[in-house]
């Protein structure tokens, strides 16, 4: 059996949990299969963005020519930071996740 910590106030999310109590209650199996679900489709997704990460530093690591204007430069390192602090956020929460399920 597992058993789920998560502390709302850890994931700055506590003002939409008040009201819910602290006593332990049993997943459904329904939601547990709904959640594996989604959580394989997000790895799936992130599977795909590994490939087109690979594919785009092939591109730039490549030999080719290539040009842009000072703006599609600005926007193309903009986007990059965005996906970078966007993967560097969702790794610390699925490492803090990962250790608030705890087998009992």
């Amino acid at each position: 059996m597992y058993e789920i910590i998560a502390n709302p106030e850890e994931y700055q999310i506590d003002h939409l949990i008040n009201g819910t109590g602290n006593a332990n209650i049993e997943i459904p199996e329904d939601d547990r299969k709904k959640w594996s679900a989604e959580i394989e489709n997000f790895s799936e997704k992130l599977l795909g963005f590994a490939e087109k990460s690979k594919t785009l530093a092939k591109v730039l690591a490549s030999n080719e020519p290539m040009s842009a204007t000072p703006a599609s430069l600005k926007t193309l390192k903009i986007q990059l930071f965005l996906i970078n602090d966007s993967l560097n956020t969702a790794l610390e929460i699925a490492t803090k996740l990962e250790s608030d399920i705890v087998k009992k």
